[in-house]
């Protein structure tokens, strides 16, 4: 599910809801926003709030409002009384710092029906405590922290251990991108509202790509506000449910090699190895096809997709990613594309039967000089 986020203390209703009408045209189906910032005499700001969230909800859009114990407090409300988010129009709220684990457990009983979607960033054992009081597990979600501070995203190895924690227990997750075009967010100081810093900067698709090939997130929101049309529009066109790779076709590849390589769902191999990714049952629909020597390249580097052609026998057609230098002096294999470098991580995600497509990057860029 993709998502954006609004800040209404910080943009006109009117900016917000043109926003939300053309994500809601894409295909967007969340919308984020904070309260951290509301002042405790915010009516105005609050009314803002709901005119902008009313829109989004006859957008079907799911509404997440952040949220801590000191707004609790603020604004004088019980956890065990959740009508004041529900009257705002909220479907999530978002706990932006934890409880001690029984009043998110009470939470996820409240007679809103609000679903209670807790920090996954601050890997703190807080979501062991919460099932210690046996909450409703299917209230609870989870969702990383965004960081407007530049070098303080997570890493990556830390934000694998971590949502992996959540996807164990079979929790839904979600993480944010962030537009390079986009200036505001909740906070007077913003570089960006990733949650991973290896991300800053980055085209926002190639962020988006990152958390679908991880297999770990399962809503990608977009941070700041506001992205452009183009970024909005780049975001959509991936598929969300398959893992994707970038790739540059060769210049004198054919046309029966590219329809391989595009026109079908490739999974990877259950006997897999360190020196390639097999797609193998694809071969079978080729069989019959001629597939004659192109491009045999002797050298095989990591990133390279090749075909096997015609003078490899059973293993006509069949298509590799490879993982580290193969010799292919025999020139058994063609070589028919590369994946693009800000893609080549993203081939040691692939694990036994995982299953994925290709994208021609000249396809997805069209009239544009793409640099990956």
């Amino acid at each position: 599910m993709l998502g954006i986020s609004v800040y209404p203390n910080k943009s006109s209703v009117k900016e917000c809801i043109e926003y939300i009408n053309k994500a809601a045209d894409l295909g967007y189906k969340r919308l984020f926003t904070s309260l951290l910032e509301i002042d405790e005499d915010g009516e105005q700001t609050l009314a803002n709030f709901k005119d902008v969230i009313k829109v989004a909800k006859k957008r079907n859009m799911l509404v997440s409002l952040d949220v801590n114990p000191g707004l609790f407090s603020k604004l004088n409300i019980s956890y065990n009384d959740l009508s004041f988010f529900k009257d705002m129009g909220a479907d999530i709220i978002r706990l932006d710092m934890n409880f001690d684990g029984m009043p998110e457990s009470i939470m996820t009983y409240d007679e809103n029906n609000l679903t209670i979607e807790v920090n996954i960033s601050n890997d703190t054992g807080n979501i062991k405590s919460i099932f210690i009081y046996s909450p409703l597990k299917s209230k609870i979600i989870g969702c990383h922290n965004f960081h407007p501070q530049r070098y303080t995203g997570l890493d990556t190895k830390y934000f694998l251990s971590t949502t992996k924690k959540y996807k164990d227990m079979g929790l839904r997750t979600a993480a944010f991108v962030s537009s390079n075009e986009g200036t505001i967010g909740p906070h007077p100081y913003n570089a960006g509202l990733p949650t991973l810093e290896i991300h800053r900067d980055k085209p926002i698709e190639e962020q988006a790509q990152y958390f679908i090939n991880t297999k770990l997130i399962d809503d990608i929101i977009v941070g700041n506000a506001f992205a452009t049309d183009d970024e909005l529009k780049k975001v959509a066109k991936l598929n969300q449910d398959l893992p994707q790779l970038f790739i540059k076709f060769l210049p004198n590849v054919n046309l029966l090699e590219k329809q391989i390589i595009l026109d079908n769902l490739h999974f990877n191999r259950g006997d897999t190895n360190s020196y390639a990714i097999r797609s193998t049952f694809v071969k079978l629909k080729y069989k019959n096809d001629s597939i004659p020597k192109n491009n045999t390249l002797h050298e095989l580097n990591k990133g390279m997709v090749t075909i096997g052609n015609q003078n490899f026998g059973q293993y006509k057609a069949e298509v590799n990613i490879v993982k580290q230098f193969m010799d292919n002096s025999d020139e058994l294999k063609n070589v028919v594309a590369r994946v693009v470098d800000s893609n080549t991580e993203f081939i040691d995600f692939i694990k036994p039967w995982d299953k994925f497509q290709f994208i021609d990057v000249d396809d997805f860029y069209v009239g544009e000089k793409y640099d990956g």
